[in-house]
């Protein structure tokens, strides 16, 4: 009998023919025949099967700032490439057409690409890195991790653009490979996780931390701002506070601007008033690097030296216009600049 796709990473059997998935939070139990909580891991006859492993639905190049990572290979290309599927179900999700096609009963569609070809591809493209976004990594860790290995192995560095809600044993079967993450807080509410995305906070709060404290893998955090929903200064500053004391200081915080998007669409856009409040609170939290994303020549999109107050990176948009640092330090101060530069 044909498996039904690549066998599956970080799972166990147990009795009666299931098997335990513990590549992310859900530690989904799965009987014969079933999925998992993502919808795109079967349990065959007692093996797990990653169902999305050849079914690459999304690969380009990529500025990495559109990461966003500010503080990493600054002014780099990255090779970007996606399969279907995700284990959120974002009402708002501005990928939702192939995050959530699994989701909403579609067949799994893309195409096979072999470790091997993505990682020639982003050699031909002049790329330092590859990342593995656009939907959530965690769930065609299979994929990633083939690649991941072969990329380092070609002095490539290899970047998720993550939800955060992968287990700490995920964690440590990428940290070897994986160069950098960023993860999504999408709040600072357990509330807002379960309405608005079928999940819970703390376990990304738990990766968040995990990753700061014990590897060394760069993380940078974003935050969608969703009026209404996630902006209260209340909840913002609880964020911010959290960040400075569990991922440090010198983690760099995007703040994002929303737009209305798949199920979300009854909203406007974030007000820009909301988000300059929102740099606000996370400077006058402590963290050294606040940035607003969405909102081209704000101003807060370029990178300050937190020592001395110097312009270090000078950005408009995706683009840098300028960049002074020498040596990830400081030219006029001689601080050194957190990030991999």
């Amino acid at each position: 009998m044909k498996a039904p796709g690549k066998e599956a990473v970080l799972w166990k059997a147990t009795d009666g023919g299931k098997v335990e998935c513990s590549l992310c939070a859900w530690r989904c139990t799965i009987a014969d025949g079933k999925l998992g909580h993502c919808r795109v891991r079967q349990n065959s006859h007692g093996t797990l099967y990653s169902l999305n492993y050849d079914k690459v639905c999304a690969a380009g190049v990529d500025p990495i700032e559109k990461k966003p990572l500010y503080h990493f290979q600054p002014g780099s290309k990255s090779f970007s490439i996606s399969c279907p599927g995700c284990n959120f179900q974002c009402d708002f999700c501005q990928n939702w057409q192939i995050s959530q096609q699994p989701q909403e009963g579609a067949m799994i569609d893309g195409e096979a690409y072999s470790p091997d070809e993505i990682v020639a591809a982003a050699v031909r493209s002049g790329c330092k890195s590859i990342s593995y976004t656009y939907t959530e990594p965690t769930i065609f860790m299979e994929l990633a991790a083939e690649c991941g290995r072969l990329a380092k192995n070609s002095g490539l560095a290899n970047v998720f653009v993550t939800n955060g809600y992968m287990t700490r044993e995920a964690v440590d079967f990428a940290k070897d490979w994986l160069s950098a993450a960023n993860i999504d807080l999408k709040a600072f509410s357990d509330e807002f996780y379960r309405g608005r995305c079928k999940a819970r906070l703390q376990p990304v709060l738990e990766t968040i931390q995990y990753v700061a404290k014990e590897t060394s893998i760069w993380m940078e955090v974003t935050t969608l701002v969703l009026p209404g929903q996630n902006d209260s200064d209340e909840e913002l500053k609880k964020l911010a506070g959290w960040l400075v004391e569990k991922a440090g200081p010198d983690c760099p915080w995007h703040i994002s601007r929303f737009y209305p998007q798949y199920k979300h669409k009854d909203s406007k856009p974030t007000p820009i008033e909301t988000l300059e409040r929102a740099f606000e609170i996370g400077c006058e939290a402590g963290l050294n690097y606040v940035y607003l994303g969405n909102v081209a020549g704000s101003g807060a999109e370029d990178t300050m030296c937190p020592g001395c107050g110097k312009m270090l990176i000078r950005r408009m948009g995706y683009n840098i216009v300028d960049n002074s640092i020498a040596g990830g330090k400081c030219p006029a101060c001689g601080k050194a600049v957190a990030g991999v530069f």
